[in-house]
């Protein structure tokens, strides 16, 4: 029995792939796999992995979401010692909890949005910092 789609309403047949090879990316870095192999359907693009191939996309996946948590713990870092905040004073001035920069500059969660545009525009005009402590 064919697999079919359960993304299109008619239940397209989904066809077998072999061997091919898929591009991650996240925030602008990129994870290379080959030899993948699963189904998709000819009619929206949805790809079906078998069992190893989804598990090696997963742990690229994963991969590249640590490697982008270093490389923002330690953008943020930078910002916070260039500013001469302690992690506290960080913490304080972008509202988190008291271990919210420990935990950011650990690579252990992804700042909010609203911190990497502060940190951003602070890295650019520091000088704006005396408003805001203020």
């Amino acid at each position: 029995m064919p697999r079919k789609c359960v993304h299109c309403a008619d239940g397209t047949a989904m066809q077998r792939f072999e061997h091919e090879t898929f591009v991650i990316e996240r925030k602008g870095l990129k994870a290379k796999l080959d030899d993948l192999s699963g189904w998709r359907c000819p009619q929206c693009d949805e790809i079906e992995f078998d069992a190893e191939s989804a598990r090696r996309y997963a742990a690229a996946g994963d991969d590249l979401v640590i490697k982008s948590r270093r490389r923002t713990g330690e953008w943020i870092r930078r910002i916070r010692k260039k500013l001469n905040l302690t992690q506290a004073e960080a913490a304080w001035l972008t509202g988190g909890g008291h271990n919210a920069f420990s935990r950011y500059e650990r690579a252990e969660v992804e700042p909010l949005p609203a911190v990497i545009n502060l940190f951003r525009l602070l890295d650019k005009h520091p000088d704006l910092l005396k408003e805001l402590s203020e």
